[in-house]
């Protein structure tokens, strides 16, 4: 089991940019493939974008693609998510989550962070 902990939520004018970061703490940081998922008031968590264990193989929903980056540092046992040219439909709370194999939904992770809220305003 892996404890992650998400950081660098906030309020945000639609055109900015902020970037979460994951802390992984416990088991093997760099034995696992990591995703960032998002959830929205009402609806499902739904997949943002995952990376594979040594950063070489990377996945996104397509209403991000071109905007939001995600990379890791295993040294530093985190893994981040750039979002720039954030829209007001990027409003959630964006979580974290770790498994084994590399996957891009999220029935394949074990591990979840609590979440960090995002709100982008007009």
């Amino acid at each position: 089991q892996v404890q992650l902990v998400e950081s660098g939520g906030g309020l945000v004018q639609a055109g900015g940019s902020l970037r979460l970061s994951c802390a992984a703490s416990g088991r093997t940081f760099s034995s696992y493939a990591m995703g960032w998922f998002r959830q929205t008031p009402g609806k499902e968590r739904a997949f943002v974008a995952a990376i594979n264990r040594g950063g070489t193989t990377k996945g996104y929903v397509d209403s991000v693609k071109g905007r939001f980056t995600i990379s890791r540092d295993n040294a530093k046992n985190t893994v981040y998510l750039q979002m720039n040219s954030l829209k007001p439909e990027d409003t959630a709370v964006y979580y974290c989550a770790a498994s084994g194999v590399y996957y891009t939904d999220s029935s394949g992770y074990d591990d979840w962070g609590q979440g960090t809220q995002v709100t982008v305003s007009l």
